[in-house]
């Protein structure tokens, strides 16, 4: 049995009501689809605190607080997660791939367009209803 890995996402919308997606490396587990940008939640973090710190180390975003959003398990067979997902409108800052991945801010009608990890579809749906 595979342990379940415990990850902060965020939905991280600017004024212009756009969605910030990033590239998952070819390397690692559903490489080369688009994502949410987060990580791991580390042991004594909340997952707003872990994904504060996610987003500045991934995505040079400096983020203010977090909101709920929902709760994803989903099973991929080689792989459980836990998404903890949730919104994020009040950050500053430029955001880049600080570990070489593609980002972009995507308008939300656009995000169909785009090609996520399983996982992520229910997010989608979410957002665009």
């Amino acid at each position: 049995m595979s342990k379940q890995i415990h990850v902060a996402v965020g939905v991280i919308q600017d004024s212009n009501d756009r969605i910030l997606i990033a590239k998952r490396p070819h390397h690692l587990h559903q490489g080369g689809k688009w994502e949410f940008p987060g990580g791991k939640v580390e042991k004594q973090e909340t997952t707003s605190e872990a994904l504060i710190r996610e987003l500045k180390e991934e995505v040079n975003l400096d983020v203010a607080s977090t909101t709920p959003l929902m709760e994803i398990h989903h099973d991929y067979g080689d792989k459980k997660v836990f998404l903890d997902v949730h919104r994020v409108t009040n950050f500053s800052g430029i955001a880049i791939g600080v570990e070489g991945q593609r980002v972009e801010w995507v308008k939300i009608s656009q995000l169909s367009q785009y090609e996520f990890p399983e996982a992520n579809k229910v997010i989608l749906e979410k957002i665009l209803s």
